[in-house]
């Protein structure tokens, strides 16, 4: 923990303390009684000289109200030897009683509120014996010599304790500050870590549902190719240019990832639109080794525009749902239907195929579950969640499988 530095006011405090004891000492010389003089001056000089060194020593103009106070060596070594040469200085020179006011202002700065009090208390009172005891005349007024040690002690210690108050006040507001901003700067990192995580789950699930799904049609066909080649040349090249074309579908969408823009199957067109390419490059991607899947797409309620964020991730979702049919679903049918009510918009992948087996180990249709790449439904639900909709997945064994996804949409929401 850093130690406070001494606050400006602390430190206008001790300057003027130098400049007000230095005055009066020399006034107080100055003012000695014939015959006093060189001893005055001997013991004002001893006393200038003692404060000196004890400001070296003590080094009070560098102290904060919230350091410890009032120890045995130096501070009340030193304060001792000024109150001795003070009262010594005070007895050659009544004029000496002046210098009682700064001098208690430094003895509750360097000693504290608790000892500094008292050592105020002390010299007031020895201000006061030291005026009556030198009044001359018997009808000579004595209250003076009462109340003004007693008042200067007063005011000593409600200015010290008061400026000393007023700066821990405004440290303690400081360092309420100085905590904000560390919250502050905490919160912003915290920020970056999860925009971070955000932008990394964004990309893993783009990823999975475009380049993933790409390269796994390439790789089917390819496949289908290579069995091709030799016994139906006309087919394998008809298999490796629907491979090229999946490489730039993947390619385009690749990009786009990158750069975070719309996908490409809704540029130029509309989600349904979207949706029906998919469903046709679904149905396309089915080799010759397995049954034809058939995918159709349905709509319900009156279509219209959605927000850009909405249209990506149904679209997403959509992809990954039928990825999944074809993978590990063994269907052969599988309905796409996408229904628009007022505030929300729904989308529902059914599939005929094996539906949900409760064994873990065993893969399943839409779900994505072990034994496949086990990415997909995570993907859809963090997609689902970020928008505030809800996902439902449900399915017997052996009775095909239905993904349904409703999110919100705000009305008057801008596209």
């Amino acid at each position: 923990m850093t130690r406070p530095s001494p606050s400006p006011a602390t430190r206008g405090l001790v300057v003027g303390l130098d400049l007000l004891l230095v005055v009066l000492v020399v006034i107080a010389v100055v003012q000695a009684p014939p015959g006093t003089e060189w001893l005055a001056l001997l013991v004002g000089g001893a006393l200038l000289a003692g404060y000196a060194v004890g400001r070296a020593l003590v080094r009070v103009h560098e102290r904060s109200v919230d350091t410890p106070r009032g120890r045995w060596w130096p501070d009340v070594a030193w304060i001792v030897g000024l109150t001795v040469l003070w009262v010594v200085l005070l007895w050659l020179s009544p004029a000496a009683l002046w210098v009682a006011f700064p001098l208690m202002i430094l003895q509750l700065h360097v000693l504290g509120p608790r000892r500094g009090v008292v050592a105020v208390a002390l010299t007031a009172v020895v201000a006061v014996a030291d005026g009556l005891l030198t009044r001359t005349g018997p009808g000579e007024p004595w209250t003076g010599y009462v109340l003004g040690p007693l008042l200067g002690a007063a005011v000593a210690v409600g200015v010290v304790l008061g400026i000393e108050a007023f700066v821990r006040e405004a440290q303690s507001r400081q360092r309420t500050v100085d905590e904000l901003t560390r919250a502050r700067r905490h919160l912003a990192v915290a920020e970056r870590e999860r925009a971070v995580t955000d932008e990394r789950a964004r990309l893993a699930r783009d990823i999975h549902d475009t380049l993933a799904q790409s390269l796994s049609a390439i790789e089917l066909l390819l496949r289908a190719a290579e069995d091709a080649v030799g016994s139906d040349e006309t087919r394998a090249h008809a298999l490796v240019g629907q491979a090229r074309s999946a490489a730039r579908d993947g390619l385009a969408e690749a990009r786009r990832v990158v750069q975070d823009l719309t996908p490409a199957d809704l540029d130029r067109t509309t989600l349904l639109g979207a949706l029906r390419r998919v469903a046709e490059r679904t149905a396309a991607g089915r080799d010759d080794t397995r049954s034809p899947l058939a995918v159709t797409v349905h709509t319900g309620g009156t279509p219209r525009a959605l927000p850009v964020p909405l249209e990506t991730a149904l679209l997403r979702i959509a992809q990954s749902a039928l990825a999944n049919v074809d993978e590990h679903a063994g269907a052969s049918r599988a309905e796409v239907t996408l229904t628009y009510a007022p505030e929300s918009v729904t989308l529902r992948v059914v599939d005929d195929g094996v539906g949900l087996d409760p064994a873990p180990a065993v893969p399943t249709a839409a779900s994505g579950a072990p034994g496949g790449r086990g990415f997909g439904i995570p993907a859809m639900r963090s997609r689902v969640r970020e928008l505030g909709g809800e996902l439902a997945l449900e399915g017997p064994a052996g009775a095909g499988t239905a993904l349904t996804v409703t999110l919100p949409v705000r009305p008057g929401e801008v596209t």
